[in-house]
């Protein structure tokens, strides 16, 4: 169907004020570059003049590169860019006091979504175009497109209604152009409806189209003919030929398919496979065209606002710059005022902590100590006075006593080194492992058995010195306290990595304990201290006669 275009170069008046000299220069870089079908410099030049364009004031200037963008993209075949481009000069709309540009912009988005199919939002943009306030001329255009979306909706009664009338203006009768593009499409919707007349509509058009030389209209008028005459195959494929050799002619790649598509349908054999052969190349060669196009207007449109920012943000810049320098002096007097706050508060800071942390350290010795003298009370001092008493009242010449007496002399030793080792550095190097397990296995005893799982698979190497110690000191704690409380004959500790967390699961078959008892002992609770300081969890088994069971995982 052939629509008709209301476009009508806006003029632009030299304004010698801001920058309008050089936005008005590259517009005419782009109307050179569009007449010598250079779409890809034409395109760039149009988005860099409204790149320029201030959006406050430069309406007129915005809405024609706009238009003329979208022109091209149409032209190209890029119809949804195109769409996008002339709905972004909309808002632009309201504030423009000539018409032209509105009936320009809403003819476009027409006939952009009439290419993609979409009628009912072409039909609004006609709508909106045809009531604007403009001359008769641009009004029966409006009329006539609005008839052609009638005929791509197959509702022709409903095109010839709008087209009879149209005919008769003689707005239309003098524009030859669009007199024969009205005949064309009465007479294919004659056609189309059974209507006998149709055929003299059409031929009256090629006629005209043929006197003005108009070569793109006779394209539409033979593809036409040819659909007419398809009961007639011979008749059919030459009105499709002369179709294809014109928008070969005039480089309409649409119209050229639709020919090859006609003559496709009305030949047989080896013919028929050659012009299918050729669809397809032509096909496959627009849609990478095509695609080409819409890739580099893209491209165009990014590196354009990309500069925008950048210069935007160079001016930005230079005005923080320039405050910077006015403020220089102030932020001098400040910055001294900071320096030497922030030494004072350093030196005060640092004394602080430094006597606080000798606070702390002689605390933890205090803690550290008590702890020993009460295991020393606890532990040793009724073995030694027993021990003592027996070297005191007893022959120690018999073998019997004697033995006795080193049996007690070895436990107290014994204990000591447990003590010792208890409060003793840790090796937290390459024998933190062995040292760990030397640990726990003096808790092994004749009555209490020690079994480990998983020690080896974990890469102690890796884990943090202060972790290694508490996970030592925690394991220590809870040997400890089975030793003292449990009156177990079974414990059992497993390791085992857990996402990003160590997990560490201790168990024992003694009296186990409740949550009082739990509270009650300082040794498991410095085991939840220990714990939490790390960012670990614990969990205590509060059943009694089960057994004693705990399990605390860590960040690893």
């Amino acid at each position: 169907m052939v629509v008709i275009s209301c476009q009508e170069k806006p003029q632009n008046k030299q304004d010698k004020t801001n920058n309008h000299t050089q936005i008005d220069s590259l517009i005419n870089l782009g109307e050179l570059h569009f007449d010598n079908v250079n779409y890809d410099s034409s395109y760039f030049f149009y988005n860099k003049s409204k790149s320029l364009c201030n959006p406050k004031t430069d309406h007129t200037r915005i809405l024609y590169s706009l238009y003329r963008m979208s022109e091209i993209q149409q032209n190209q075949g890029d119809y949804a860019g195109s769409e996008s481009t002339a709905t972004e000069a909309l808002p632009f709309l309201k504030n423009n006091i000539d018409p032209a540009y509105e009936c320009s912009i809403y003819n476009l988005l027409g006939i952009v979504n009439v290419k993609l199919f979409d009628y009912d939002n072409a039909l609004y943009y006609y709508n909106k175009g045809l009531h604007l306030k403009i001359d008769k001329a641009r009004k029966l255009k409006f009329q006539h497109n609005i008839a052609v979306v009638y005929i791509n909706k197959k509702d022709y009664h409903r095109a010839i209604q709008i087209l009879l009338p149209l005919i008769s203006r003689k707005e239309i009768i003098q524009d030859t152009v669009t007199f024969s593009k009205a005949l064309e499409n009465l007479g294919y919707s004659y056609y189309r409806t059974g209507n006998q007349n149709g055929i003299d509509y059409m031929n009256q058009a090629l006629k005209i189209k043929k006197q003005t030389n108009d070569h793109w209209g006779m394209v539409s008028s033979y593809l036409h003919l040819s659909e007419y005459y398809k009961d007639n195959p011979s008749i059919a494929n030459k009105y499709a030929s002369l179709a294809y050799e014109k928008a070969t002619k005039v480089n309409n790649v649409d119209e050229r398919l639709e020919s090859l598509s006609l003559l496709i349908e009305n030949s047989a054999g080896n013919q028929s496979k050659i012009y299918s052969k050729k669809y397809i190349q032509i096909n496959d060669s627009i849609k990478k065209v095509r695609q080409k196009a819409r890739n580099q207007f893209a491209k165009i449109k990014y590196d354009s606002k990309k500069e925008k920012e950048e210069n935007s943000k160079l001016k930005t810049q230079k005005i923080e710059t320039a405050l910077e320098l006015e403020q220089h002096k102030n932020r001098n007097l400040i910055l001294i005022f900071l320096v030497i706050t922030g030494i004072l508060s350093t030196i005060f800071l640092y004394y602080f902590l430094k006597a606080l942390n000798k606070k702390e350290k002689i605390q933890i010795s205090y803690d550290t100590e008590t702890r020993i003298s009460k295991r020393l009370h606890d532990e040793l001092a009724n073995d030694v006075f027993h021990t003592l008493a027996f070297a005191e009242t007893q022959d120690l010449s018999t073998s019997q006593n004697k033995e006795i007496l080193l049996n007690n002399l070895d436990a107290i030793y014994s204990r000591t080194r447990n003590i010792s080792k208890e409060n003793s550095a840790i090796n937290t190097g390459k024998k933190y492992l062995n040292c760990l397990k030397e640990m726990m296995s003096g808790f092994n005893t004749d009555t209490v058995t020690i079994i480990t799982n998983g020690m080896d698979t974990i890469d102690w190497d890796n884990l943090e010195v202060n972790k290694k110690i508490i996970i030592y000191r925690v394991i220590q704690e809870l040997l400890v306290n089975m030793k003292k409380h449990s009156q177990c004959s079974l414990a059992a500790i497993s390791f085992k990595k857990n996402e990003k967390k160590l997990q560490i699961d201790y168990s024992d078959n003694g009296l186990g304990a409740s949550l009082d008892k739990i509270n009650s002992r300082n040794g498991l609770q410095n085991v939840e201290n220990r714990i939490l300081a790390i960012k670990g969890t614990i969990t205590f088994d509060t059943n009694t006669n089960k057994g004693f069971k705990t399990s605390f995982s860590i960040p690893i």
